[in-house]
């Protein structure tokens, strides 16, 4: 599947187009950017990389078959819906949109062009997700009681668009996604109840506290991008815990280890050679060449969308 990437953003750089030097069926074969410096790093990994100077030409580019758009969090839905009805396939950077009835107008784009439409959840591609949510599913636990987690990082860059709430900056959208995300993919559960607390300063969410209520257990995180990084989840139930010292980046965040506990015997596994992202563009490829599922459709990712939309509402209610 030929690449074409819509701005030369620090993930598409540090990221994306390594990923994409690893991942099976793949080739970054374009990339849009209206600075010819910008894509100095991504010619060093791609030697004849096409450099298009507008992103609608690089969606008129016949060669391409997929493009994967890290731009600012506002622009996403409109230059998704642009891209597939161009004739492309489109990976989306998280958030894929800023409410959730906009992740509807995707859907209904997917259904007209035939074209794959999915946001960049990279955990949900993990193997140490899949085992935690076969050892729930095992009982491995016993009945979940509660789930907590951390995601925390340093930004205190205000020129930066997560600190510009008319980009859709803000905490939540960053990172309070990701516990979000991955408690409901492990337990296949929707939230019922939110509680927030949020700190907000120059119009966007710097650092929240969230309490949830899920059908049979509870579940409570903070996020935030003013603090030292730190991420964490537990899950917690009647007969043992499993714990993840970097669910969601640990190349960043450390050893990625999952760690449970039954009774007295403890057991981990580590996943430390795993590109999560390589596996995403893998997974990405096959599902829109052959229809095979993908573990995170436009209908997961509106459901997280409604969860983080109704975090917010629930602070004003």
């Amino acid at each position: 599947m030929k690449w074409g990437i819509l701005g030369a953003a620090r993930i598409a750089r540090t990221d994306l187009a390594p990923a994409m030097q690893l991942a099976r069926h793949t080739e970054l074969a374009a990339l849009a950017t209206r600075d010819p410096t910008r894509a100095a790093p991504f010619r060093d990994l791609v030697p004849d990389l096409r450099i298009h100077a507008s992103y609608d030409a690089l969606l008129d580019d016949p060669e391409i078959e997929a493009v994967y758009i890290p731009l600012p969090n506002h622009l996403h839905v409109d230059w998704s819906i642009r891209a597939a009805q161009a004739g492309k396939h489109v990976l989306c950077e998280k958030p894929i949109a800023l409410q959730a009835e906009d992740i509807d107008r995707l859907i209904t784009t997917r259904e007209a062009t035939g074209k794959l439409i999915a946001e960049a959840f990279m955990v949900a591609h993990h193997p140490q997700w899949t085992l935690v949510r076969d050892l729930l599913v095992d009982g491995m636990i016993g009945p979940l009681e509660h789930v907590e987690g951390v995601f925390t990082y340093t930004n205190r860059d205000h020129a930066n668009i997560r600190h510009r709430p008319e980009m859709g900056g803000g905490g939540l959208r960053d990172v309070g996604v990701y516990p979000c995300l991955t408690t409901r993919l492990a337990t296949g559960a929707e939230p019922e109840n939110l509680h927030v607390d949020i700190r907000w300063q120059n119009g966007v969410d710097t650092f929240a506290r969230v309490w949830a209520d899920f059908p049979g257990f509870t579940l409570s995180f903070y996020c935030g991008m003013m603090q030292m990084r730190r991420q964490h989840m537990l899950f917690h139930g009647q007969d043992g815990w499993i714990a993840l010292s970097a669910p969601f980046n640990g190349a960043v965040y450390g050893d990625c280890v999952v760690e449970w506990q039954q009774g007295s015997d403890t057991s981990s596994r580590r996943f430390n050679n795993v590109n999560q992202y390589a596996l995403m563009l893998e997974n990405f490829a096959q599902s829109a060449r052959d229809g095979t599922p993908f573990p995170c459709p436009l209908e997961t990712s509106r459901g997280n969308q409604a969860m983080i939309d109704a975090i917010f509402a629930s602070e004003t209610s």
